[in-house]
């Protein structure tokens, strides 16, 4: 059999330290070709730009109805 604790945590110990595990909200900053909202240091999921460069073909990705709506979009 093994050892039996002397002493049990108090409530205040145990949510002292369990306050540093909540979730942190994700930060946004809007792109600067396009004005989406996207993660900081990722490519703009919305133009494909990162860095002032294209790095993603979006429009390949689309349908033809979602292609026509998204190059007019770009147009504007």
């Amino acid at each position: 059999m093994g050892g039996v604790p002397t002493k049990h945590k108090t409530h205040g110990r145990v949510r002292q330290r369990r306050s540093n595990l909540k979730l942190q909200s994700t930060s946004l900053k809007a792109c600067p070709k396009c004005g989406a909202a996207m993660i900081p240091h990722r490519y703009c999921p919305n133009c494909g730009y990162y860095d002032g460069k294209e790095v993603v073909d979006v429009l390949a990705k689309l349908s033809k109805k979602e292609k026509k709506s998204r190059e007019k979009e770009i147009k504007k």
